[in-house]
């Protein structure tokens, strides 16, 4: 697979950003009895904003960020069913750490239902530092290390 630079979003990448999370995403409404909270993000808000990183042309893949003083939350990562096994996934989280330069650690969280997750973000330094349930959602909590 042709690699893409990893750039930010601009407003007309919105409507890729929403069919590339839908389509990674939503396979798992029926496992987790809700829709997952990436596919009713505000897109054009958060592109708007700068928080959101896509790479290929079309849009096959991207990352949504949020900056702390204390950390890099990684909102959210999709990468469309058609790109899968082909490292896109591999290059987006080594985008997040290059972006995290300076901070201490990177965060992210995952349903526990998505348990295909769990076996992922070990392999890439990330620990679960915790389990909470917010409404529907029973996530496990991650962190990545950095220093």
């Amino acid at each position: 697979m042709e690699e893409h630079e990893i750039r930010p979003a601009v407003a007309a990448d919105v409507p890729a950003v929403k069919a590339v999370t839908d389509a990674a995403y939503h396979h798992y409404i029926e496992r987790i009895g809700v829709v997952p909270v990436p596919m009713e993000a505000d897109h054009a808000a958060n592109v708007a904003a700068g928080k959101v990183f896509v790479t290929g042309d079309p849009v096959i893949g991207l990352v949504v960020l949020e900056e702390h003083g204390d950390h890099l939350l990684l909102d959210s990562i999709a990468v469309h069913p058609d790109a899968h096994g082909g490292g896109v996934g591999r290059r987006l989280l080594g985008f997040v750490d290059a972006r995290a330069r300076g901070l201490p650690e990177v965060r992210l969280y995952t349903n526990a239902m998505m348990w295909e997750n769990q076996k992922i973000y070990p392999k890439f330094g990330y620990e679960i530092v915790g389990r909470r349930v917010t409404g529907p959602y029973d996530r496990i909590h991650y962190r990545k290390r950095l220093d």
